[in-house]
């Protein structure tokens, strides 16, 4: 028999961690080639059969039975396939680099939990290759080896046996391993196909001998005491009796080990046949589109082998008598049309398993290096050959692989391995989970088939099934865990990644605020936080409501500055008025703060509220203002829904609105000035116009421009305002109200130009943001045109009015802002809500006037407009 049959009962299961060499500190362009087959599909496939396939599968069915065995199928992919969920969600969620799951959870929760999984994850990857290696030794011992108790065997048995010299064969074939590596990881993965088709055609091979092999009785010789019982085990074909005496559980003692086996054990053994689902994932920083082939590549090996271990079962229990499956873990070289075919299939597995697993873990410390979450510890692991190989982290683990071979028996290691992956899948759900709930806007996967549901699921799975294979190493596995987290968590430095506690911390209570720290703040997890300053509440019902939509989860504070002075009043006049503006909140069912302020001008009460609103981490960074133009504001507080027939409306003394003929509060001046304010305090700005005409009760559609009008002579549409102004257009769009509405960008071109090479550029733009709008190319020669006439009429532009103003204030035209604003209109007559480009006001404080006037024509008739300028980057293509 061989040695395969005869090894101790393998409770574990070991997911490839194969990575090819990735150059420097990270992997060049170049060497990103593989494709969703060769990088996802067979690293998973072979991860997840490997020698399970071929040694337990009858194991597990002459146990449990065809019934038990189905049902255990379906419970240990329902619980991987919520995990597989996560990765697919995780992994389509921006750019994606080497490293896997490591480097999937430490950009995802930080840096405490990834160098805790991480250092978790490469001792699992170091041990489970010593166990491939521990396992290959024993296969070939059994077959080449002398016999136990004799001196000298067949012509084959040549090898001694004893501890010692087991260890040799081991260090021989790890030294094997070591060179593949130190060579560069791309060997094996050139040879990853060939073990593939190797290992596809032993499986075909175990099907064929089903229909090819006549019924054949198989000698057995099991130990008993100190001596051994001859029995004999049956291959009979396909029969029902056959059939019929497999389908109830008849668990029984393990001739191997001596434990009588229970439908928990039978089931860890099982469920260590289906992990591996991470071999994918771990291939990232090599595959030439990784948020594509991941989801599709990881899903499709997971149903394929899932049908492959439902169809062998039940052709098991259609050809095999119980006591050929319950005694003989390698009855299938036994019964196949040319026996060697399996020992091909188990070898071939078993040292690229093996290999798998040191280059996987030479890559996770090579990360960890890299990542300086160790500080010098791990320092001389960055270091690379010129290929890019991390030789000397693979010379590290190797020495680490070395000790391990030192326990000379597999059941010594593998619960420990087992959980540790287990361990690692728990920790990518919660970073899912993590992410989910954090309700960032830039968490916007392109793989939508997971809910937080899925998963805790997920969580939950992997957790019983920790403490089901092993309470004892479940437990300690998570309190090293925890230890690991707690020491870095003070003793790690800080990272640029984002922290997902940032993100949580905002939905939390009030108890929580002083946690929120500005210094940890994240591109990624960035959310508007808007101040909108509101005068009359009567005549801004609709853009309070719009805002509120806007705001993403974020922070919304409605503020208002009252002209007074409070040393000639006998009290703060603002108290009367706070109960107004609560309940205004109320009965609009907003989630908003209100800050009323008292000021000298509404200049100087503007600023007070952008440098007093907010605590810590929540704090506005964007401003909305009402837009400055003639039009006499409307009374829309009876009229509005919320207060039509209520009681409560009678309780708001807000003044009535100013009438048509009634003197201003603002200049035109100041106005623009407060615009000029916000931009030097570093806050976004927004001016609503026209949104006394919002509706949201028709079909939304919404209208992006992210080009400057004002500047013609600039194709610019990705610089920090545009992309901010594409950010807000998406953060609307994801709100559950705006969701089915179309977004549309439109771009300005010039006959002639590269026109399709700008939309190329956008769409790639867009696809790298996670954003899907529909893009509209617009010729505006005859506009554009109007500008050019307007340059050769006056000549050059002096020096001073190009630093001056941007907006190029001195020869932009009335008839070129007529001709731009009717051509916004015929290619969107009526849309929900316009966003348009506002450029950044003039230094010169004399053209404030002239940059008001050109705004109030681009925006005339054009309904509700947004018109949006960003002063800080704030959308991420990183995971």
């Amino acid at each position: 028999m061989a040695g395969s049959e005869r090894s101790p009962l393998l409770t574990y299961r070991l997911c490839s961690s194969t990575s090819v060499e990735e150059p420097g500190p990270g992997p060049a362009p170049g060497s990103r080639k593989l494709r969703t087959f060769l990088g996802v599909v067979v690293p998973t496939l072979l991860s997840m059969f490997s020698v399970v396939l071929f040694l337990r599968l009858g194991f597990v069915v002459g146990q449990a039975g065809l019934y038990e065995a189905l049902g255990m199928f379906v419970v240990a992919y329902v619980i991987i396939g919520m995990t597989v969920l996560s990765v697919c969600a995780i992994s389509t969620n921006g750019a994606l680099d080497a490293g896997g799951a490591y480097y999937m959870i430490s950009r995802a929760l930080g840096p405490e939990f990834g160098g805790s999984i991480g250092i978790m994850f490469f001792l699992a990857n170091v041990c489970g290759s010593a166990l491939y290696i521990l396992g290959l030794v024993e296969a070939i011992i059994d077959i080449f080896g002398v016999p136990l108790g004799h001196t000298m065997g067949s012509s084959l048995q040549v090898l001694p046996r004893s501890y010692w010299y087991e260890l040799l064969y081991g260090t021989a074939l790890l030294l094997i391993c070591l060179l593949v590596c130190l060579v560069g990881a791309s060997i094996y993965a050139k040879a990853t196909f060939l073990i593939f088709l190797i290992v596809m055609l032993v499986l075909v091979t175990v099907f064929v001998s089903f229909f090819a092999v006549g019924p054949t009785v198989v000698p057995l010789l099991l130990p008993e005491g100190n001596g051994s019982l001859a029995i004999n085990g049956s291959f009979t074909g396909f029969r029902l009796d056959t059939l019929r005496g497999n389908l109830a559980a008849a668990y029984s003692v393990d001739y191997t080990t001596g434990r009588v086996m229970t439908f928990s054990t039978v089931f860890a053994v099982m469920f260590n046949g289906c992990t591996g689902i991470m071999a994918g994932s771990n291939m990232s920083g090599d595959l030439k589109r990784p948020s594509y082939s991941i989801p599709r590549g990881t899903i499709a090996a997971v149903l394929f082998t899932y049908l492959i271990y439902n169809l062998l079962a039940v052709t098991l229990c259609c050809t095999c008598d119980r006591i050929l499956l319950q005694k003989d873990y390698g009855f299938l070289r036994d019964i196949n049309v040319w026996p060697p075919f399996v020992i091909i299939g188990i070898y071939s597995s078993t040292l690229s398993a093996s290999m798998s697993n040191l280059i996987g873990a030479s890559r996770i410390l090579y990360a960890l290096a890299k990542d300086d979450i160790f500080g010098r510890a791990l320092a001389p692991a960055k270091k690379t050959s010129r290929g890019g190989n991390p030789w000397v982290a693979v010379i590290l683990s190797w020495v680490v692989v070395q000790l391990v071979l030192f326990s000379g028996k597999l059941n010594t290691i593998a619960a420990i391995v087992t959980i540790f992956f287990l361990l690692v899948y728990a920790t990518v759900d919660l970073a899912c989970l993590a992410l989910e709930w954090a309700s960032a806007p830039n968490f916007r996967p392109t793989f939508q088939y997971f809910t937080w549901h899925t998963c805790v699921l997920g969580i939950l799975g992997c957790g019983i099934m920790m403490f089901l294979i092993s309470p004892i190493y479940a437990s300690a596995s998570v309190a090293f865990m925890v230890l690991l987290l707690l020491a870095l968590h003070y003793l790690s430095p800080s990272s640029s990644w984002g922290y997902i506690s940032q993100a949580l911390i905002f939905h939390q209570v009030r108890k929580y605020l002083l946690m929120l720290d500005v210094r940890k703040e994240h591109v990624k997890f960035w959310r508007p936080q808007m101040l909108l300053m509101v005068q009359n509440p009567r005549s801004s019902l609709q853009l309070i409501s719009f805002i509120n939509d806007l705001k993403k989860s974020g922070l919304y504070v409605l503020g208002h500055v009252e002209l007074a002075e409070l040393d000639s009043l006998p009290s703060d006049p603002l108290q009367s008025q706070a109960d107004s503006w609560l309940l205004l909140v109320d009965r609009l069912n907003i989630k908003a703060f209100v800050n009323l302020t008292l000021a000298d001008s509404l200049r100087h009460g503007v600023q007070q509220l952008l440098f007093i609103s907010g605590l810590g981490g929540m704090r506005p960074n964007t401003i909305v203002l009402g837009f400055y133009d003639s039009a006499a504001p409307r009374d829309g507080l009876a009229q509005h829904p919320a207060f039509e027939g209520v009681e409560e409306a009678a309780q708001l003394i807000f003044p009535p609105v100013r009438g048509a003929a009634a003197p201003r509060r603002l200049s035109p001046q100041e106005y623009v000035a407060v615009v000029a304010d916000t931009v030097k305090m570093l806050r976004n700005v927004m001016l609503a116009r026209s949104f006394e005409h919002f509706n949201k009760a028709r079909a939304p559609s919404i209208d992006v421009w992210p080009l400057n009008l004002l500047r013609p002579d600039s194709a610019r549409y990705a610089d920090t305002c545009s992309l901010f102004l594409l950010q807000m257009a998406c953060v609307l769009s994801m709100v559950r109200s705006w969701r089915r509405a179309q977004l549309r960008l439109f771009l300005c071109v010039e006959t002639g130009a590269r026109t399709r090479g700008h939309e190329d550029k956008l769409r790639q733009l867009l696809k790298e943001l996670r954003i899907q709008a529909a893009i509209r190319m617009v010729p505006w020669d005859a506009v554009v045109a109007l500008h050019w006439q307007k340059q050769q009429e006056q000549g050059a532009r002096p020096a001073e009015a190009a630093m001056n103003f941007p907006g190029n204030a001195t020869c932009i035209s009335d008839e070129y802002l007529k001709a731009a604003n009717r051509l916004i209109l015929e290619q969107s007559p009526s849309p929900t809500i316009r966003f348009l480009y506002l450029p950044r006001p003039p230094a010169d404080t004399s053209l404030y006037p002239s940059y008001l006037h050109q705004l109030e024509l681009l925006t005339r008739d054009l309904g509700p407009t947004l018109l949006v300028h960003g002063v800080s980057a704030v959308t991420s293509t990183e995971l």
